[in-house]
């Protein structure tokens, strides 16, 4: 598998219009970041990347797959893994417990051993919190938690929706550095934030998506310094 590839994409929710008319592409190896603010569509491509939603019209593929109509977990099972908005681990579940769920689609298990003893390497405090409840970590622990668990089902591309929400900077930081090293071994990553300024400094290429379209795109160092950008999205 390679490009990801989504072209005039719509999506409607009933009469809603989420969708409209939406492409961008990912390469191969690329970290690339879709920014914009709430409503803009962001979550729905993701959706739709993973086979939840389905669009009306356009193209969407990845490689030779066709997502508009892949089943989701066939689309797991071929390495495209969501980490959806809000982390959604098992709170009463340990953290390695947590981990080994996202190696359902696996069927060997010293793969799957060697992927979690990957994931308490990149991340040397889950290690230390492997028999932990889920529930009781800090929200950036779970973030890590989440980020592992799809990095377990060995991801190709890996879809990262609001990893930074509600994180404190320092943890922010943590965190993007992280989806760096993950992308570092190999990964290709389509990242959707709210937080332009941390998602530009590890994305390659960035999109800007507004009312469902995309409206920008460049490099992302392009993106950072076009004053479109600053004003709407960096602060000014």
């Amino acid at each position: 598998m390679s490009t990801l590839k989504v072209d005039e994409a719509d999506v409607y929710y009933g009469r809603v219009h989420a969708l409209r008319g939406l492409s961008f592409e990912v390469q191969d190896g690329e970290i690339v970041c879709l920014l914009g603010n709430n409503g803009a569509g962001k979550s729905t491509t993701m959706n739709m990347l993973s086979g939840l939603v389905r669009p009306k019209s356009g193209t969407v593929r990845w490689g030779d797959m066709d997502l508009a109509t892949a089943k989701p977990w066939d689309i797991v099972a071929a390495g495209l893994i969501h980490v959806p908005e809000g982390r959604r681990i098992f709170s009463t579940m340990t953290v390695h417990e947590n981990l080994l769920l996202g190696g359902y689609t696996v069927r060997d298990a010293k793969l799957i051993a060697q992927r979690v003893d990957q994931v308490y390497a990149l991340m040397p405090r889950l290690a230390e919190r492997r028999r932990q409840q889920g529930g009781t970590l800090s929200g950036g622990e779970q973030q890590m938690v989440a980020i592992g668990r799809a990095i377990i089902g060995g991801p190709k591309l890996l879809l990262l929706d609001e990893p930074s929400m509600g994180l404190a900077p320092l943890v922010v930081k943590q965190v993007m550095e992280t989806i760096q090293a993950v992308n570092a071994q190999g990964t290709t990553v389509l990242l959707v934030e709210q937080n332009a300024r941390a998602a530009l400094k590890i994305a390659d290429r960035a999109y800007v998506v507004e009312s469902g379209q995309t409206t920008l795109s460049g490099p992302a160092a392009e993106l950072a310094a076009d004053a479109r950008v600053i004003d709407a999205y960096l602060g000014g």
